[in-house]
C-alpha cells in the first residue's frame, strides 16, 4: 500500500484527530520499598497539571504493566477520586505501555471518549515468562533469555556489516551520555568508551553497560481529541499529534534472529506510510535498545539510514542529538533504563517534550516528527509517529 493510501484511510484522524495534551513521569530508579500507588499517581498528577486536565474529565484510562498484578489501575486511580471512570489493564512484555496508549488512541479516534489518560507503571517482579510455560522441551535453558538470543545478533551483524565491538559499545556511550541529561533516567553518568568495553561481560560481547537496567517508575500521557482541545480550553501549541499506530507479531524466521529485525521493519514501514512521511523525515527516533546492538539493527531497520549503515550513521554524530535523527535522546533503555510497563509510554513523552521545544538541555533542533518505537517478549511490535502542532 503506497504512503498517500495510508494517509487517506489513517483512522486517526477521527473525532478531530488524536493528540498527546499531557505528559508526567516519576524517575525511573533502582527497586525500592516504595509502592506502586506512589509512583503512578505522581506521574498521572503530573500529566494531568502538565495538560491542564481536570482529574473529573477523564472518562477511560488503560494501565500497562507487569509485575504488578491483578487490578492495579483502579487500586490505584481510586487515590485521585471513584469517578466511575472505565480502567482497562494491559500486559505486552516491554510493549504493555505502548499497547495501553494505543487503546487510548483507539477509544478517543472512534468517539467512544474524548479524553482518556493511559499510564505504565512498574515495579520490579519475579519475571515470570509464558514461554517458561508453554509446555515444549528445548534444546537449550537460554533459549529464552534475550541477553542471549541478542549477543548471537550482535556477533552476526558485526561479522556481516564488518563493524567492531567499539562500534557497537558508542551506542551506550551516545545513550549514557542522553540520560545524563535527563531528569527522570536511571542512570545519569557519562560513560566513556573504555568504561563500556572494560565493564563486566554480560553473554558474549555485551558489557553490563551495553545492557538496559531493570527497576521501576512510571510515566502517564493524557490523550485526547481534537474535538476536545478547544471544548476544554487546553493550550493547542502543546498538543502533540498523533499521526500514526501500527501493531504487529512476528513471523516465520528463516535465520535466527531475523524474525526480530523484519518485525521493526515491517511496523515501522506501515506506520511511516499510515502518517505519509519517508523515514528520512524523522528527526527523533525513541526504539528498543534493551542491548545496544539493537540500535544498529532497528535504525537500519526504519529507515533512517540505509542497510548495513548503522553503525557508521552513530559514527557521523547522524544520531546524536543535533544529528539528522537524534536516536534515543531520552537515554534509551540502556541509559533512562526500562522498567517494563512505562517504558513505551517515557518514550512517547519523550518525543512529545522534543516536538513541543521543552526538552531542555537535550533538545533536538527543529523537531517536526518522531517515533516510538516498542517490541516486546514473545514477539509483538508497536510503533507511534508523532508530529509538532501544525
Amino acid at each position: 500500500m503506497t504512503q498517500s493510501a495510508y494517509s487517506a484511510n489513517n483512522w486517526l484522524e477521527g473525532n478531530g484527530g488524536v493528540f498527546i495534551a499531557g505528559i508526567g513521569l516519576h524517575p525511573y530508579q533502582f527497586p525500592t520499598e516504595t509502592p506502586y500507588t506512589a509512583l503512578g499517581l505522581i506521574a498521572v498528577r503530573a500529566a494531568l497539571a502538565d495538560g491542564g486536565v481536570q482529574w473529573s474529565r477523564v472518562q477511560s484510562a488503560y494501565i500497562g504493566t507487569t509485575s504488578i498484578g491483578m487490578a492495579a489501575g483502579r487500586v490505584m486511580l481510586r487515590h485521585l477520586g471513584s469517578t466511575g471512570l472505565s480502567v482497562t489493564q494491559v500486559e505486552n512484555a516491554s510493549a504493555s505501555g505502548s499497547f495501553a496508549f494505543r487503546q487510548a488512541c483507539m477509544e478517543v479516534a472512534t468517539g467512544m471518549s474524548d479524553v482518556v489518560l493511559a499510564v505504565g507503571v512498574d515495579k520490579h517482579g519475579d519475571g515470570r515468562r509464558a514461554a517458561n510455560k508453554d509446555g515444549l522441551e528445548r534444546l537449550s535453558d537460554t533459549a529464552t533469555i534475550p541477553a542471549v538470543k541478542f549477543a548471537m545478533m550482535a556477533r552476526t551483524y558485526l561479522r556481516e556489516r564488518g563493524a567492531t565491538i567499539e562500534d557497537m559499545a558508542n551506542v551506550a556511550v551516545k545513550n549514557h551520555a542522553n540520560a545524563s541529561r535527563n531528569p527522570f533516567a536511571q542512570f545519569r553518568k557519562p560513560r566513556t568508551l573504555e568504561q563500556v568495553l572494560t565493564s563486566p561481560r554480560v553473554v558474549g560481547d555485551l558489557t553490563v553497560q551495553q545492557c538496559c537496567p531493570r527497576g521501576e517508575g512510571a510515566a502517564a500521557l493524557v490523550v485526547v481529541s481534537g474535538n476536545a482541545i478547544k471544548k476544554l480550553g487546553l493550550d493547542p501549541r502543546r498538543c502533540v499529534q498523533v499521526r500514526a499506530s501500527v501493531a504487529g507479531s512476528e513471523r516465520d524466521e528463516r535465520q535466527y534472529g531475523d524474525a526480530a529485525v523484519e518485525l521493526v521493519r515491517i511496523s515501522a514501514q506501515s506506520a511511516l506510510g499510515q502518517a505519509g512521511i519517508a523515514p528520512k523525515e524523522l528527526d527523533l527516533l525513541e526504539l528498543h535498545d534493551a542491548f545496544s546492538v539493537e540500535e544498529l539493527l532497528y535504525s537500519e531497520a526504519v529507515g533512517v539510514c540505509e542497510p548495513g549503515e548503522g553503525a557508521r550513521f552513530l559514527a557521523r554524530g547522524d544520531s546524536q542529538i543535533g544529528g539528522r535523527c537524534a536516536i534515543n535522546a531520552s537515554g534509551g533503555l540502556i541509559g533512562m533504563g526500562h522498567p517494563l510497563g512505562p517504558t513505551g509510554i517515557g518514550q512517547l513523552a519523550e518525543i512529545t517534550r522534543q516536538l513541543r521545544g521543552e526538552a531542555d538541555g537535550r533538545q533536538q533542533p527543529n523537531a517536526r516528527w518522531g517515533m516510538a518505537h516498542m517490541i516486546g517478549l514473545g514477539s509483538v511490535s508497536v510503533a507511534h509517529v508523532l508530529s509538532a502542532s501544525i
